[in-house]
């Protein structure tokens, strides 16, 4: 990436601002233990005033991050079961495709939020992530208790199957090419874009891959938003009723 944070433009971004300031929620993937990325994601979300979801991995789960949150604005939603990929040769990564035996999919989920629930009693969530943000639509998720599903892109807040929708829109991350940041001006103007619509923004990061330049970019603009006035919501308060 040659485009410095510096030299971002933030004229559309403002001008978003002054129209209407947003709503915003924090999703980050892939916990599965304390470490220092996770206490700088903490110390982070908490110098912002923002609550923060994080999408566990059940099957990985390890002792330490139950006391790592414990006493801060955090809820923990189930991020699969054990974030293997499933998906035949050529197709897109996913652990809980169509390609896959429902009951065993079923099965996996059920042991999923019961991990979850034990570990993290009141701060969890009935929210289900899909690792790679893939799911077979016709799982039959809401009949397990899972009240929420979230993946990537739609842009309300829906309800689908039974299920409260409430998607990430954000990604600070180039996966596809140099595994840094994105883009700075394009991170910025996406999230101008996004301000277009009065549904909250999600923001999607993953701690333990953020190297300092994705760290950067995340607090310069989490930072400008919320000094505009943006107001961070908890995925827990997310409804269609939200939306006009």
């Amino acid at each position: 990436m040659t485009e410095r944070i510096a030299d971002i433009d933030w004229t559309a971004l403002d001008a978003a601002l002054e129209r209407r300031p947003p709503t915003l929620w924090w999703r980050d993937d892939d916990a599965v233990a304390d470490s220092d990325a996770l206490r700088r994601l903490l110390d982070l979300t908490d110098m912002l005033g923002a609550p923060l979801t994080l999408a566990a991995t059940p099957a990985h789960l390890t002792p330490s991050l139950a006391p790592a949150i414990t006493g801060r604005n955090v809820t923990i939603a189930v991020h699969g079961w054990s974030h293997e990929n499933h998906a035949p040769a050529g197709e897109k990564n996913a652990e809980f495709g169509a390609h896959r035996p429902i009951a065993v999919m079923l099965n996996e989920a059920t042991r999923g939020k019961a991990v979850i629930d034990d570990a993290f009693a009141e701060q969890a969530l009935a929210l289900f992530i899909p690792p790679w943000n893939r799911v077979d639509p016709t799982l039959p998720l809401a009949d397990l208790g899972y009240e929420g599903i979230s993946v990537y892109g739609e842009r309300e807040v829906s309800r689908d199957h039974g299920l409260t929708r409430l998607d990430a829109h954000l990604d600070p991350i180039d996966w596809r090419g140099s595994r840094s940041a994105i883009s700075p001006q394009r991170f910025v103007d996406q999230t101008a874009g996004l301000m277009a619509s009065p549904a909250p923004i999600g923001l999607m990061t993953h701690h333990l891959v953020h190297d300092e330049t994705i760290w950067t970019l995340v607090q310069a603009v989490m930072g400008r938003l919320t000094a505009g006035g943006a107001a961070w919501i908890s995925a827990r308060d997310l409804r269609p009723s939200r939306i006009a």
